[in-house]
């Protein structure tokens, strides 16, 4: 089918089923999801800690069950961007926005990861970090139906402004914002603990918009499936029930 004639096919489609119609401008391209990963890479994440991360962002990516679920889209297709953040003074796009439709394409994002280096920076700012995703949604090239920021970390905000405020300005621009929040009983590098009842946190403070869940990685050890898990219900579109997961 002509590229041309997409938009007329969508409306009909997004018609029938009860689903809100593209515009029809070729100067966007209709996916089923844009997604910012956002990861804390602030100063209470060691290396290890870092590294277990990016794995788990590899590992799900190149998964056959998550390009299956990304294929078996209305598009087949999602939008991907992948962030790393620390205080309100350190927000990096490391990748930049990617069509992600096949075990190609997948895989290639996933080696582009593999290839980054990893960094590290001071202080925790989730609200900067929400701040900074919500501007690469602006005049990135996509439509989707579906625009989700999915924000992990190990540590409440405590630079910047509340992270509250930068919540609900996300939600009103209709944007979702997913957690994965990492209960790590490890002392961070300089000797502290990880604050108690970081998942009750994110809950209260983080998350937002329709739809709207987390995933409780109870170490970093469990990041790998908690991320896999997070990437297969995001891309389906999916809550799961009492908006909560604990991976293990």
């Amino acid at each position: 089918m002509p590229y041309a004639e997409l938009p007329r096919r969508l409306a009909l489609i997004a018609g029938l089923i009860g689903l809100p119609a593209l515009p029809a401008s070729a100067e966007d391209l209709p996916v089923d999801l844009e997604l910012v990963l956002a990861v804390d890479i602030s100063g209470s994440v060691d290396e290890v800690e870092a590294r277990l991360q990016r794995e788990g962002y590899i590992a799900a990516l190149r998964h056959p069950d998550v390009v299956q679920a990304i294929e078996g889209g209305m598009f087949g297709r999602i939008a991907v961007a992948y962030v790393e953040w620390a205080g309100d003074h350190y927000q990096r796009t490391m990748l930049d926005w990617t069509v992600i439709e096949d075990q190609a394409s997948a895989g290639a994002f996933a080696d582009a990861l593999l290839e980054t280096p990893l960094t590290t920076a001071h202080w925790t700012s989730l609200s900067a970090a929400i701040d900074h995703a919500v501007l690469l949604f602006e005049g990135n090239g996509f439509k989707g139906f579906r625009r989700v920021i999915d924000i992990s970390g190990d540590g409440h905000n405590n630079r910047g402004r509340p992270v509250e405020w930068a919540r609900d300005e996300a939600v009103a621009a209709g944007i979702t914002i997913n957690g994965l929040p990492i209960v790590n009983d490890r002392p961070n590098p300089w000797g502290g603990r990880p604050p108690a009842g970081l998942d009750l946190y994110y809950e209260e403070r983080v998350i937002g918009g329709p739809g709207a869940f987390m995933i409780v990685a109870e170490d970093y050890t469990a990041f790998a499936s908690a991320i896999f898990s997070k990437l297969l219900l995001e891309i389906a579109g999916e809550t799961p029930p009492g908006q909560l997961v604990v991976a293990r």
